[in-house]
């Protein structure tokens, strides 16, 4: 059976995908975007009830549609989220086939491109862009085994507190996610222990501006991708309930008790690492250095904001701080369900090209691979910090667009239809 043939296959209709199908087809570029499941699939069913974009929908959005029905500085549900992506890939007539997955991705031997084997049978193409982002595998530490606890489960299995077990929960990770699961699970009446690791924690308001706003006129949504090997750490932020700047201190005085890193289990006791309070102190810097450098930048430009000197008091650490608990004996506790919000892997397992290091993690450059010919799209830090955000992905789906453009300028040169082509000026 002959295969069908494209210049271009995107595998994954996420924000990235669509992200990459305005840009491709604003070039004129034929492509076809693939997706097993349907657009922006994990917003709608891998994500909990409550969840909200992190940032406010004036900042995090293509340039091309706002969000309708969603205040400026509000911040958009899940659902709405997913219901933008798919009136974006409408609005661009995006070539997007859902229900389709991708089983394996190889070069062809002996000639340019590679042949993408999928459900619905094999495509011939010359590019493709792993557009499939970084939730693709829950990562759970495996520290506490089976059976310890009636519920162990990843952040992206969480829905809502009526879906655990009556009792305390003990939620591992102090990003966006476990902040927001921790704190939700408190509210609803749960005994909750939250285990803090290494983060960063931005304000989300200081003197009237969202910080999405200061990281741009202050230039950090440019700052460079970490080095191979540097130590990830976590951004505590949240948008829930109209947005607020994660304060440890004041989960630990609503009734959260703080830990430190998760480390080790033995015979139903869970072991933290001494670490809570420097982890707290490395967050509450990287927070007041912010505002400093809002400050100096307010003054620098003559602006009128109003001033917020009360955001600087941080106040004393809470007890679960100052004397930390190391070892939490789970049943005398009564926990009964651990939440893990440890982040996730990536699985390219169907990409079968030399396009990864010794550690299996992409081995790219701002989103062109070291394999000629494959592209990924979607990372964290893929190019800058700004490349996590919903408009940093647009960003980077441009600038690997622009990229294949001069690739097909090349490859054009000496053919007969073009014999003296020459190649697109790829733009910044």
């Amino acid at each position: 059976m002959p295969s069908e043939e494209t210049e271009v296959v995107v595998v994954g209709a996420g924000q990235a995908g669509v992200a990459m199908s305005e840009h491709l087809g604003a070039h004129g570029v034929p492509h076809v975007v693939l997706e097993r499941h349907r657009i922006a699939e994990r917003w709608r069913s891998e994500r909990w009830d409550s969840l909200v974009a992190n940032g406010p929908a004036w900042h995090d959005r293509f340039p091309g549609l706002e969000f309708p029905d969603v205040a400026p500085d509000a911040f958009a549900s899940k659902e709405q989220v997913a219901d933008y992506f798919v009136a974006y890939a409408e609005k661009i007539g995006a070539p997007i086939r859902c229900g389709v997955e991708v089983t394996s991705v190889r070069r062809h031997a002996g000639r340019a491109g590679f042949r993408v084997e999928t459900s619905e049978g094999a495509i011939d193409a010359r590019f493709v862009v792993a557009a499939t982002g970084p939730f693709q595998r829950p990562v759970i530490p495996p520290i506490v085994p089976d059976g310890a606890v009636p519920v162990q489960i990843h952040s992206s299995g969480y829905r809502n507190p009526e879906q655990l077990p009556e009792g305390a929960v003990l939620v591992v990770g102090a990003g966006s996610s476990g902040v927001q699961i921790a704190d939700e699970l408190r509210r609803s009446g749960r005994r909750v222990f939250l285990s803090v690791g290494p983060h960063d924690r931005p304000p989300r308001e200081y003197r009237g501006r969202d910080f999405c706003w200061w990281l741009g006129v202050l230039g950090l949504w440019d700052a460079e991708t970490p080095p191979q090997g540097a130590e990830h750490v976590t951004i505590a932020v949240s948008g829930a309930r109209g947005g607020h700047t994660v304060d440890f201190r004041a989960l630990a005085g609503a009734g959260i008790e703080l830990v430190g890193l998760t480390a080790s289990y033995d015979d139903g006791v869970l072991r933290f690492a001494p670490d809570l309070a420097k982890n707290i102190a490395v967050g509450d810097a990287k927070y007041l250095a912010l505002l400093r450098a809002a400050d100096e930048y307010v003054e620098r430009n003559g602006l009128d904001l109003p001033e917020e000197p009360e955001a600087h008091v941080l106040g004393p650490d809470p007890e679960c701080v100052a004397d930390p608990r190391l070892e939490l004996d789970l049943a005398e506790a009564g926990v009964t369900s651990i939440v893990w919000a440890t982040g996730f892997a990536a699985d390219y397992s169907w990409l079968e090209v030399d396009a990864f290091d010794e550690n299996g993690r992409p081995n790219q450059r701002r989103g062109v691979s070291s394999e000629p010919g494959v592209y990924f799209l979607g990372l964290p830090w893929l190019s800058r910090r700004g490349s996590s955000f919903i408009w940093g992905v647009w960003h980077d789906a441009r600038h690997v667009a622009d990229h294949i453009v001069t690739q097909r300028g090349y490859l054009a040169y000496g053919t007969p239809d073009r014999p003296g082509a020459a190649p697109a000026t790829q733009k910044n």
